[in-house]
C-alpha cells in the first residue's frame, strides 16, 4: 500500500563512463534519500541507442515510493546527475549517469520540461527488459499495454543480465 502522500515513481538509471556499475550504486544511493525505494532491477549490460560509437552502458530500473510532485523530482534527479559529474555533451551521447523518470502514478504528462510516461520508454529494450524484470504486469499509461506485451515488439540483441557479488 502507498501511504496517501506518496506517488509511486519508476525510474531508468544507466552509465557508460568511468566505473559503470559503481556509477549506478551511487545514484541509487542518491535516489534513496528522497524515494523510498521498493523494487531493483538487476544491472544489465546493454548496446548504445542513437548513437553507436561509445562504450557499452550498464542500465538498471527501480520503483520506489515519494512525496515530491513531478517538477521536484526532475530537479532532483538532474541535481544527483550533475553532483555525479554529468557533462551534458549531445543526444545519446556517452555519460556518466542519466537518470530519466519513466513513469508518475499514472500520470500522463505532457509539457515543455517534462513527458511522463517516458516517450520513447516502449521503444527501448533496455528500459523495457529490467522493468519487466520488477513490474512484468504493470500497465504503461496512455498505452493499455502490460510491460512484458511491449517488450515483445522490441529487439533485445546484445543485452545481457550481469551478476555481481553483494558488498557487505
Amino acid at each position: 500500500m502507498i501511504p496517501s502522500d506518496q506517488t509511486r515513481v519508476t525510474l531508468a538509471l544507466g552509465s557508460n563512463l568511468g566505473d559503470r556499475f559503481e556509477n549506478l550504486q551511487q545514484a541509487l544511493k542518491d535516489i534513496s534519500l528522497r524515494i523510498s525505494i521498493i523494487k531493483i532491477s538487476s544491472v544489465y549490460e546493454t548496446p548504445p541507442w542513437g548513437y553507436s560509437d561509445q562504450p557499452v552502458f550498464f542500465n538498471q530500473v527501480l520503483s520506489g515510493n515519494t512525496s515530491l510532485n513531478p517538477v521536484e523530482l526532475l530537479t532532483f534527479v538532474k541535481n544527483i546527475e550533475n553532483s555525479m559529474g554529468r557533462v551534458k555533451n549531445f543526444q545519446n551521447g556517452p555519460r556518466l549517469i542519466d537518470i530519466d523518470i519513466l513513469l508518475f502514478g499514472e500520470k500522463i504528462i505532457d509539457s515543455e520540461k517534462l513527458v511522463i510516461p517516458h516517450p520513447r520508454m516502449v521503444e527501448r529494450s533496455f528500459v523495457l527488459l529490467p522493468l519487466a524484470e520488477i513490474e512484468p504486469e504493470l500497465i504503461i499509461p496512455g498505452t493499455n499495454k502490460k510491460v512484458l506485451e511491449l517488450l515483445q515488439n522490441v529487439a533485445q540483441t546484445g543485452i545481457r543480465k550481469l551478476e555481481f557479488e553483494k558488498k557487505k
